[in-house]
C-alpha cells in the first residue's frame, strides 16, 4: 500500500525520506482546535487522528501517516509563535528549563486505525537575550512549535540533554512510526 503523509512540515518530510518510505504528500484543511479543557498532551495525538480521518476519505486503499507536535511547559502548551516578539519571549521562559516535546501520530488505512504519543523531556541550559534575538532573527522560527527546532543552532548551543526521541523533537519518532506500519500494516 502507499503511504501518505498527512502534514506541510518540511522536518516531517525529510524524516520520511531519510527512512526510506516511499510517500506522497496530501494535506487537507482541518480545524486544529482542541475541546477545551483537555489535557496537553493529549491534544497531539486528538490532532493526529483528525488530520488521519480527514485525509483517509480522499484517499482509496492507502495508509494515511498524520501526526501533531506540542511544546509543554508547567503542563501549559506554548504553540508556535506569532511574531518575533512572541519568539523571543516564548524562548525566554524555556530558557534554563525542562520542558516536554510531545507527538501524536495516527497511522491509518481504510480498515485500520493505530495512534500513539511520544514524550521527550528537553533541557535547555540558559540562554542570554542575545542569543535568543540571534536565533529569532536568524532562524525565523515561526512555523515550529515552542518557537525552535533542536536541529538548528539553537539546540546545538542551547540544549543540553534530552531524556527520549531526539527524532520527536524534530517532529516525527520515525522509529516508532516504521515499528507501527511493520508491525500492524505491512505484514
Amino acid at each position: 500500500m502507499k503511504l501518505i503523509l498527512a502534514s506541510q512540515s518540511p522536518r516531517r518530510k525529510k524524516l520520511m525520506e531519510a527512512a526510506e518510505l516511499d510517500f506522497e504528500i496530501i494535506i487537507a484543511d482541518v480545524d486544529e482546535t482542541n475541546p477545551p479543557g483537555m489535557p496537553g498532551d493529549l491534544v497531539p495525538e486528538f490532532l493526529a487522528k483528525k488530520k488521519a480521518d480527514a485525509i483517509q476519505h480522499m484517499v482509496k486503499d492507502k495508509i494515511v501517516i498524520a501526526a501533531d507536535t506540542v511544546v509543554l511547559l508547567d503542563h501549559h502548551i506554548l504553540g508556535k509563535p506569532q511574531d518575533a516578539a512572541h519568539a523571543i519571549e516564548i524562548l525566554q521562559q524555556l530558557s534554563g528549563r525542562m520542558h516536554t516535546v510531545v507527538t501524536g501520530v495516527c497511522i491509518q488505512s481504510p480498515t485500520k486505525q493505530v495512534s500513539f504519543s511520544v514524550a521527550t523531556e528537553v533541557y535547555f541550559r540558559p540562554l542570554t537575550r542575545a542569543q535568543i534575538e540571534h536565533y529569532v532573527i536568524n532562524y525565523k522560527p515561526f512555523d515550529k512549535a515552542g518557537a525552535y527546532a533542536i536541529q538548528e543552532w539553537i539546540g546545538m548551543i542551547g540544549i543540553e540533554k534530552i531524556n527520549g526521541d531526539y527524532y520527536n523533537v524534530m517532529g516525527l519518532p520515525i522509529g516508532e512510526v516504521v515499528k507501527v506500519l511493520n508491525q500492524d500494516f505491512l505484514d
